[in-house]
């Protein structure tokens, strides 16, 4: 009897331990998190596949190297064009379209550089460095980082050649740079998602939004496994399906806050 109860107790502990191993990594941008998107989608995931996810919520830039490493199974994020590069390298499977939002310009309500219920982000840019009202940069090869450099640049300012205490990097993530605009009652790109989850606004107010220029695009790939064997290809794939998956383009669509949806799919099926 004792035997076969030791017997019965090994094959529990393998079950349970196989079944705790359905677990993938997915590296991801701050957004996704911090809006609390994940808190409320990853939930539905485990429940309709058994598979656990880690989130490494960090900057797109940092998420992709993550991935460039070996040490995520799926990267989530938004920057076109580093995706692209990834994609280039071999380094990740297929790219999918998942879900979009647009960033918006925030600041404070005395808005000393004079841009509110514009929709022109260039003009709006061009205002604040005119100005040179304070700005917070995130500062950290984020998408969010990577869009507003490109708006610089397409404006013709050169942040990188003065920078005045007018224009702040902090290296940070979307949450700390919003908390930062606010105590400072400085200017912030941010993407939608995160500013409408975010409670700590003090006088900041959306200032500037709706310019085509500001829509903000969210890709999933599965990290090559044929150049990183560990990667878990099979379950990182179940992930990517569900997100692409009527089920789980519903699911985005239904999380809101305040009655505000914060993403819109957009995956084709």
């Amino acid at each position: 009897m004792r035997k076969i109860t030791a017997i019965a107790a090994v094959l529990l502990w393998s079950t349970c331990a196989f079944a705790q191993d359905r677990t993938i990594t997915v590296a991801s941008t701050t957004s996704t998190e911090q809006s609390g998107l994940f808190g409320y989608l990853l939930p539905l995931f485990t429940k309709a596949e058994g598979i656990n996810v880690n989130v490494v919520a960090v900057g797109t830039g940092q998420a992709l190297d993550i991935g460039r490493r070996g040490d995520a199974d799926v990267v989530f994020v938004h920057d076109r064009q580093a995706e692209d590069k990834f994609m280039s390298e071999g380094q990740g499977v297929k790219r999918f379209d998942v879900m979009y939002n647009d960033f918006v310009i925030v600041g404070p309500g005395s808005d000393p550089a004079k841009i509110a219920g514009g929709k022109d982000v260039a003009a709006a840019l061009r205002k604040i460095a005119a100005a040179k009202a304070p700005f917070i940069s995130r500062g950290d090869k984020s998408g969010t980082h990577a869009a507003e450099l490109r708006l610089w640049k397409e404006v013709g300012v050169d942040i990188g050649a003065g920078k005045d205490a007018w224009y702040r990097e902090i290296g940070q993530g979307m949450g700390p740079a919003l908390n930062m605009a606010s105590s400072s009652n400085a200017y912030l790109l941010s993407d939608r998602g995160t500013w409408l989850s975010f409670k700590n606004r003090g006088e900041l107010a959306i200032l500037t939004e709706g310019d085509k220029r500001l829509f903000n695009q969210y890709g999933v790939m599965l990290v090559n496994p044929a150049t990183h064997p560990n990667v878990k290809a099979k379950d990182g794939q179940v992930f990517i399906d569900w997100l692409v998956s009527p089920k789980g383009q519903d699911a985005i669509a239904g999380y809101k806050v305040g009655g505000e949806q914060l993403f819109f799919p957009n995956a084709s099926h």
